[in-house]
């Protein structure tokens, strides 16, 4: 009898984590490596959110909490779903976590059985298949295409969905393509989901304000209210707030689904840090104003790369409405040889060769479920970047 569990077996360890790891030993040893891996902002948390934090401190807010948050962050998460969405939700509808990662594995175990399908478009975040089947279910691969801009088409959804489908995972903007959804592209899918009643609605919010180019964000429920009593919206204030190590996620979604959240939760880590708490409070409700000064910094970067990018031989990059990813294909490089004499046989060890040849940390398409391609985080520096796609460019100008 193994000491393990069956379910360990079913999960691989995350391949970004993987990655970011391998970059920070490498560059411990003494090599020139650039790491573009991490999937977060390179600004620091702003001002007026550590302020909050250290007045907790000195408030004495530092006992446990209620194991799914504070009221008040729970009323600031509301505000927030209202003004931002046009989404009404009680705070008995909301579910704070220690970041979006346990918002999205609370629901997962809180809903599964074996044999249940969740329906994921790929290329995917690299947790989401193995929550799914961590929690006992089935993950459902929907492969898109660069063409077009690795968007799920409503055609592919209904393929997809079978009797035994539970969950539709949907991320917008995705982490790794960057691909974000127009109102009328999201209302294409809604209109999929209300032929079939069976089955519910996780939209991973977690980018939301980081878009570009006067793109108009929206949110499956906020586009069918019908699906209110079936969606769970989650969101977090890692990314867009620079509090990735903060580690507060939070969701809005059904009295019935976020009871039995809490109820896993307070069992597992209960409540989430409470100066993290009290800080995130202070993120929702104070200024917004270096957002889209943050956002002009992104896009100024997204367009470097991608122009960079697709001047390197071989390699197709789209442009990316939102996140901090760009999601190069490249197909023209399969089957070349390294100046090292490396054959690139796949995505995998195109990412390999690159970081042993030219010291650029990627992460291979295949951990994201679509290849040959590789995701780059846009989420560090102009001079990192630009030197980073230069060594790219070499790289494959030497591929023969």
């Amino acid at each position: 009898m193994s000491f393990l569990s069956d379910s360990i077996a079913r999960v691989k360890p995350s391949a970004t984590i993987a990655v970011t790891t391998m970059a920070k030993e490498l560059k411990e040893a003494g090599r020139d490596v650039i790491g573009l891996g991490a999937g977060e902002p390179d600004f620091d948390t702003p001002q007026n959110i550590k302020d909050a934090a250290v007045q907790a401190i000195s408030d004495g807010k530092t006992k446990y909490t209620p194991a799914d948050g504070i009221p008040e962050l729970k009323a600031a998460i509301c505000a927030k779903f209202k003004r931002d969405n046009g989404l009404d939700y009680k705070p008995e509808q909301v579910s704070v976590g220690t970041g979006g990662k346990q918002i999205l594995y609370n629901a997962l175990q809180a809903t599964l059985n074996p044999g249940d399908e969740v329906v994921i478009p790929a290329p995917y975040w690299v947790s989401y298949p193995d929550m799914a089947l961590l929690a006992g279910g089935e993950p459902v691969f929907v492969e898109t295409t660069s063409a077009t801009g690795f968007k799920l088409t409503a055609e592919a959804l209904e393929a997809a969905i079978t009797d035994k489908t539970k969950w539709f995972i949907f991320n917008s903007p995705s982490n790794p393509t960057g691909a974000a959804y127009t109102r009328d592209e999201l209302k294409a899918l809604t209109d999929v989901l209300l032929r079939h009643p069976h089955v519910w609605v996780m939209s991973d919010d977690m980018y939301e304000h980081l878009t570009y180019d006067d793109f108009e964000f929206a949110t499956p429920a906020q586009v069918e209210p019908a699906l209110y009593d079936r969606t769970l919206t989650v969101n977090g204030v890692s990314k867009a707030y620079a509090m990735t190590g903060w580690r507060i996620g939070y969701a809005a979604g059904p009295k019935m689904l976020i009871d039995a959240m809490r109820k896993i939760q307070s069992q597992s880590t209960s409540n989430p840090c409470s100066i993290s708490q009290w800080a995130a409070v202070e993120a929702l409700n104070g200024t917004q104003d270096f957002i889209p000064e943050n956002n002009a910094i992104f896009k100024r970067r997204r367009d470097m790369v991608v122009e960079m990018l697709n001047a390197a031989e071989g390699i197709s990059c789209p442009l990316p409405e939102g996140a901090f990813y760009v999601y190069p294909v490249i197909d023209d490089c399969i089957g070349k040889t390294t100046e090292a004499g490396t054959k690139i046989e796949n995505d995998e060890t195109f990412a390999k060769a690159l970081l042993e040849e030219k010291g650029v940390a990627v992460v291979f398409g295949a951990a994201f479920g679509l290849s040959p391609a590789f995701r780059i985080s846009y989420a560090t520096s102009d001079e990192n970047l630009k030197e980073a796609c230069s060594r790219i460019q070499d790289f494959c100008a030497a591929l023969s």
